[in-house]
């Protein structure tokens, strides 16, 4: 086996024990400004998602501590 068939099949398992994906969808014309945005972050769009997504459960979780 080729050291980069190696790398290949080491990734694909790492992904699947590791990652889980989730699709997600927005009106036409917003993808792009989603990259564009997490670019100038200097993030990829999966890290921006994500960083995001975090942000806003930490804030409802506090305000739902706070209640």
């Amino acid at each position: 086996m080729s050291t980069e068939e190696a790398k290949r099949r080491a990734k694909k398992k790492f992904i699947a024990e590791k990652l889980e994906g989730i699709t997600f969808r927005v009106p036409v014309g917003q993808k792009s400004r989603i990259q564009e945005h997490a670019k100038s972050q200097g993030e990829s769009t999966n890290a921006f998602i994500y960083r995001a997504v975090n942000e806003a459960i930490e804030r409802d979780e506090k305000a739902d501590r706070e209640e």
